[in-house]
């Protein structure tokens, strides 16, 4: 049996959807843990029979100070960690959905202007740019900076000036009640401001090909940081040519023997210092003009991966033991009402201040329409956004 009595250890199969849904939230909450498929590991599963008195009940987590948890919902999960999940008040001057650049600039820049400001994240504070080995390309870090670094300054900065910050906790709905903005988050609670920003990024995109969606979190990931220690001395795949396609891989090499890039164009879309970075390193393959068919499921985990050459037409079979895709973005904003208008592919459309269709209701970063998807744009918009809400209330 594997223990680690300075870590997290999560106990579970690969087949278990609770399972899944744990370690899912230990990666969104950037903790680390130590996974064991009992299935694998007899001591491990003589271990979990053990704790449940004779039960085979997954997850089983226990933690550092030996205390243990078994099935544990989100709430529970956030309860143990010490997340504040819970506002102090109902109401404030802004609220902010979404912590990441965009939201926590805004944030600090309302902040500093004496506004009531409380922040609502559904993962950890961050965002996507959290969990980016290296930001080289942020104004004033000229060595570059690290996405956890980065993430907990800009966290540090905001709380600084007083911003009340809500993690693990996510909105279902934004509504208008007269001159008030409503924000629902799914623990039943309800916090009303006269102005609210949209600032939920975007999240990767799926592949939508068969065998995906039932590998998802046991072979296939989306997160390099969150889950690239599992492929230490394997080899992985990486989908995506694009710059985070190129990151990622790059920091899978800490861990992996071996790193394939493979890209659906026939051009590489990464910057040219990446390319070089990757072409310099005899770990790594570049594959292009490839796409990825179907992923090959035999006993609940990938046994192989299924690519077509669209040059050739000639489809292959690879075998990685993991797969990190990064083939684009798709916002978040599917909990926003109807009366918020977005484009076709649901990005959230905003006038020259930032102003949704909804009166009172901003957008910015990622999640809106016409953004670079870069973190310094991201924290441009969100000062931006911060200028317009206070002018706004000033107005009203």
């Amino acid at each position: 049996m594997t223990e680690n009595h300075d870590a997290i250890v999560v106990y579970g199969t690969t087949w278990c959807p609770d399972c899944k849904r744990a370690k899912q939230f230990l990666g969104e909450q950037r903790v680390h843990y130590h996974w064991v498929d009992i299935e694998q590991d007899s001591e491990a599963m003589a271990y979990v029979e053990e704790i449940n008195r004779g039960r085979r009940v997954v997850p089983t987590i226990v933690f550092p100070d030996d205390s243990i948890l078994v099935e544990p919902s989100n709430a529970e999960l956030a309860e143990k960690l010490g997340l504040t999940t819970r506002a102090e008040r109902t109401f404030y001057d802004v609220i902010i959905v979404g912590g990441g650049p965009a939201g926590l600039t805004a944030a600090l820049y309302t902040a500093r202007e004496g506004l009531d400001t409380l922040v609502i994240e559904k993962s950890v504070p961050g965002g996507q740019a959290g969990i980016t080995q290296v930001i080289d390309n942020f104004p004033g870090f000229d060595e570059g900076i690290s996405g956890e670094e980065f993430a907990r300054r800009l966290t540090n900065q905001a709380r600084r000036f007083g911003v009340e910050i809500l993690q693990a906790q996510a909105v279902t709905d934004l509504r208008c009640n007269g001159r008030y903005r409503e924000v629902l988050t799914a623990d039943g609670s309800c916090y009303a401001a006269p102005a609210a920003l949209v600032a939920t990024g975007a999240r990767y995109r799926r592949l939508d090909v068969p065998g995906e969606e039932e590998l998802i979190g046991v072979n296939i990931h989306f997160c390099a940081t969150c889950d690239g220690a599992f492929y230490k001395d394997k080899e992985v795949l990486v989908i995506g040519s694009g710059n985070s396609g190129f990151e990622e891989g790059l920091f899978l090499t800490r861990f992996a023997t071996h790193v394939t890039i493979v890209g659906h164009s026939p051009q590489v879309k990464a910057s040219r210092i990446l390319q070089e970075k990757v072409g310099a390193r005899e770990d790594m393959t570049v594959v292009t003009n490839h796409a990825v068919q179907e992923f090959v499921v035999a006993d609940g985990r990938m046994s192989g991966v299924k690519v077509q050459d669209r040059a050739t037409g000639q489809v292959k079979e690879w075998h990685p033991d993991g797969v990190f895709a990064f083939v684009g973005m798709s916002p978040n904003s599917g909990f926003l009402p109807p009366e918020i208008e977005r484009d076709r592919l649901g990005f959230v459309v905003t006038d020259g201040t930032l102003q949704t269709t909804v009166r009172g209701v901003f957008a910015a970063g990622d999640v809106r329409a016409g953004a670079t998807a870069q973190a310094a744009s991201a924290a441009g918009e969100g000062a931006t956004a911060a200028l317009m809400m206070r002018q706004y209330l000033e107005s009203r």
